[in-house]
């Protein structure tokens, strides 16, 4: 299973001192079915904590999602601030998961390369490697 996020979430999640650890917990709980939110076509909303506090109030992520294969960040917002995504937001995400989900892994890795996004690498102890 890779896991990238887009390097605009990298930012995002530096920003809120959300940890690599943090989003290989959220595709596992994907990956057992536990997803906040299925928004289509391989579009998923999961919840990621605060620092010492629990899900309900901390962070919502968008991850295209496809199990055993693929997951990639691409937006992340605090639930304090905003309730959920709109509608031709939700357009965008599914249109690219459409793309990012179906590209050979030579894309991936050119999308690598560039700089857009970056591969989330744990241990086994679940710390960044």
């Amino acid at each position: 299973m890779r896991v990238l996020k887009l390097a605009a979430f990298d930012k995002f999640a530096q920003k809120n001192d959300i940890s690599d650890a943090a989003l290989h917990d959220a595709v596992e709980r994907a990956e057992k079915g536990q997803i906040a939110a299925n928004l289509g076509s391989g579009v998923i909303k999961q919840r990621i904590a605060r620092e010492g506090e629990g899900k309900r109030g901390g962070f919502r992520t968008i991850i295209i999602f496809r199990s055993m294969e693929r997951a990639f960040f691409i937006y992340g917002f605090p639930k304090n601030k905003r309730d959920n995504i709109r509608r031709d937001e939700k357009e965008v995400f599914i249109k690219l998961a459409a793309h990012l989900l179906n590209i050979p892994d030579e894309s991936v890795e050119a999308l690598i390369e560039d700089g857009a996004y970056i591969e989330v690498e744990v241990n086994k102890n679940g710390e960044t490697i």
